[in-house]
C-alpha cells in the first residue's frame, strides 16, 4: 500500500475537520447561545452548542463588571445530524431559577474549557400587572436576513421583552449538513442571547423529523417544541405546529394529539381568563392570505383552517369556540391584516372601530424578515377580509398594554424603520370567552 501524499494528508485533515463541525480544531467555547422562558416564573433557559463534550455552567449576576457569584449546573445532549457527515453537536441546557423579576443580569456560559463572552438579558416579570413588549416575525434566513440588523439594535435598546418566530429558521438548519443551521443560530446571537427567543415550527425544518429544531431549541413541555404554551403579562401564548398537516408520513396521529392538546389548553385558559383575558397563537402557515401562489392559505377549504379531508381537527372552528383574540401566522413573506374574521365573514366591532370589540379573532401575517427566497408578491385585487398588505421586508411589534388594549405596528426595513401598520386590539374584560 503506497503511504498518502502530503494533498492527501491535508484531505483527509479538512475532511475529519468538517465532521467535527467546527472552524479550525474542534472546540468546547460556547457558541450559538441563546434564552428561553420554560414556563416557570423566576427562570430562565440558557441554550449553546460546542463541538466536544463539556461541562454545562452558567455563571451569573447582577454587576456588569467584576466576579459573577452565581451558579448553575445543566446537562449536555449528544445531537447528530442527519446528512451524510453525521455531524456531532453538543447541545448544552443550563436552567436559572429564582431569578428577581424584572432585574437586568449579566451571564457567561460554558465550561473551564472554554466560556462564552459576558451576555446580557433581563428577567420576566411576574403575574399579569405589567406590560409585555415583543419582537414576532417568521421566516428568517441565514443568507438575506434583512430585518436583523435592526432588530438587534432594538435589543441593545430594551425594547422587548421576548421574541416570538414563527417558524421557518435558516433555511434551512439541515442544509450542508447542519452548517447552515450553525451559522444562522450564530447570526440571531446578538438577540437570542439576551431575549427570550420563542419559537414554533415551520416546513423548513422538516427534515429528518424535525431534528434539527427540536434540538437547537428549548421550549416549555415535553413535546420538543412541537407545540407549548406559556403566560406572559395578561397574555396566555400557544405556539402550535401546522406542520402536523402535511408532513403525514410521520403519523396521522400527531394531527390528533395535538388538536386535543389544544382543546385542553384553551379550556384552562378560559377558566384563568379574568386573569390573563389575552389568548393569542402562534403557528407557521395561515389560515387565510391573498398572495398570489398556490400555497394552504390560497385554498377556500385550507387544511389549517379546516382540518384533514375539510372536516377532521380544523383550527379555525376550535379558536373561535375558545374566544381566541389575536392569531400570529407567517409563512408567505410578506405583511397582510386581516379583518375580525370567521368562515369568511368579517366580523369588525363597528364600521369606525373595527378592532374594537370585535366579533371574531384577527389574523396577522408576518413572514418578511427576510430570507433568500425573497418577498412573496400578492393577488392584484385584495380579499374583502383583508384589511393592509405590505410588501417590504420589516418585522411586528406587539404591545400587550393591559387586560383591554393590545397595540400591533408593522415596521418596514425597507423604509428605515418607518411604522407602516398601526392598530389598537380593544376588548372588554367580560365575556372574553366567545365573541358576544
Amino acid at each position: 500500500m503506497r503511504p498518502l501524499g502530503p494533498c492527501a494528508c491535508c484531505c483527509c485533515l479538512l475532511f475529519f475537520l468538517g465532521v467535527q463541525g467546527g472552524p479550525g480544531s474542534p472546540s468546547a467555547a460556547p457558541e450559538q447561545v441563546h434564552l428561553s422562558y420554560p414556563g416557570e416564573p423566576g427562570c430562565m433557559t440558557v441554550t449553546w452548542t460546542t463541538w466536544v463534550p463539556a461541562r454545562s455552567e452558567v455563571q451569573y449576576g447582577l454587576q456588569p463588571s467584576g466576579p459573577l457569584p452565581l451558579r448553575a449546573l445543566g446537562n449536555a445532549s449528544l445531537f447528530v445530524d442527519g446528512g451524510v457527515l453525521r455531524r456531532k453537536l453538543y447541545i448544552h441546557r443550563v436552567r436559572l431559577r429564582g431569578l428577581l423579576p424584572g432585574v437586568q443580569y449579566v451571564y457567561r456560559c460554558g465550561s473551564p474549557q472554554g466560556w462564552s463572552r459576558r451576555f446580557r438579558f433581563r428577567s420576566l416579570k411576574t403575574g399579569s400587572n405589567w406590560s409585555p413588549r415583543l419582537a414576532v416575525y417568521g421566516d428568517l434566513g441565514a443568507d438575506n436576513p434583512k430585518a436583523l440588523p435592526r432588530l438587534r439594535r432594538d435589543t441593545q435598546q430594551g425594547m422587548y421583552d421576548a421574541v416570538l418566530h414563527v417558524g421557518d429558521f435558516g433555511y434551512n438548519l439541515d442544509q450542508d449538513n447542519a452548517r447552515v443551521g450553525d451559522r444562522f443560530m450564530r447570526l440571531i446571537e446578538p438577540v437570542a442571547a439576551s431575549l427570550p427567543y420563542m419559537t414554533c415550527p415551520g416546513n423548513h425544518e422538516e427534515r429528518y423529523n424535525f431534528s434539527n429544531y427540536k434540538a437547537r431549541f428549548s421550549m416549555p413541555g415535553n413535546t420538543e417544541g412541537l407545540w407549548y404554551s406559556w403566560d406572559l403579562g395578561p397574555a396566555h401564548i400557544i405556539s402550535f405546529s401546522t406542520e402536523v398537516y402535511f408532513f403525514l408520513h410521520y403519523g396521522r396521529h400527531l394531527v390528533e394529539r395535538q388538536f386535543h392538546w389544544l382543546e385542553r389548553d384553551l379550556q384552562e385558559a378560559n377558566k384563568n381568563r379574568a386573569a390573563r383575558p389575552w389568548i393569542i397563537t402562534m403557528g407557521h402557515r395561515p389560515m387565510y392570505c391573498s398572495n398570489a401562489d398556490l400555497d394552504d392559505c390560497t385554498w377556500h377549504e385550507s387544511r389549517v383552517r379546516k382540518g384533514l379531508l375539510g372536516k377532521q381537527y380544523g383550527l379555525e372552528d376550535l379558536f373561535y369556540k375558545y374566544g381566541v383574540d389575536l392569531q400570529l401566522w407567517a409563512h408567505e413573506h410578506s405583511y397582510e391584516r386581516l379583518w375580525p374574521i370567521y368562515n369568511y365573514q368579517v366580523l369588525n366591532g363597528s364600521r369606525a372601530m373595527p378592532y374594537t370589540h370585535p366579533r371574531g379573532p384577527v389574523h396577522i401575517i408576518t413572514g418578511s424578515a427576510g430570507c433568500e427566497e425573497r418577498l412573496t408578491p400578492f393577488t392584484l385585487f385584495p380579499r374583502p377580509w383583508s384589511a393592509l398588505r405590505v410588501r417590504e421586508y420589516g418585522y411586528t411589534r406587539l404591545h400587550v398594554l393591559n387586560g383591554t388594549h393590545v397595540h400591533i405596528q408593522q415596521v418596514s426595513d425597507d423604509q428605515d424603520g418607518k411604522i407602516v401598520d398601526d392598530i389598537w386590539m380593544v376588548r372588554p374584560l367580560r365575556n372574553r370567552a366567545m365573541y358576544l
